[in-house]
């Protein structure tokens, strides 16, 4: 059981940092010479997802863009969270079981 709660936790903090990056274009749409950032995310042989953000190599604003991946990262943080609350009641009655 641990392993999907540290499966479903990565992908909480892969959409946490999605969040993050996309926010911080939209605060910097009026910057000058601002250069966009973007998440990368690389799955991990055991399960799960590592997150880093990079600069962007896509020029100029992207509002529309930063607007779906806050969408998207919502919707993943919210089914990854599920995945743990499920996680965390089958361990509880698997323990309540063998009680």
């Amino acid at each position: 059981m641990n392993s999907i709660s540290s499966i479903a936790l990565s992908g909480m903090n892969a959409a946490q940092t999605r969040v993050g990056t996309s926010a911080h274009n939209v605060a910097n749409l009026a910057t000058d010479d601002f250069k966009r950032q973007e998440t990368v995310q690389t799955a991990q042989a055991a399960g799960g997802v590592s997150t880093s953000v990079r600069e962007s190599t896509r020029a100029g604003n992207a509002l529309e863009q930063d607007v779906v991946t806050q969408l998207e990262a919502k919707n993943s943080f919210i089914a990854n969270l599920s995945v743990f609350k499920t996680a965390d009641k089958m361990a509880g009655a698997l323990l309540d079981i063998r009680a």
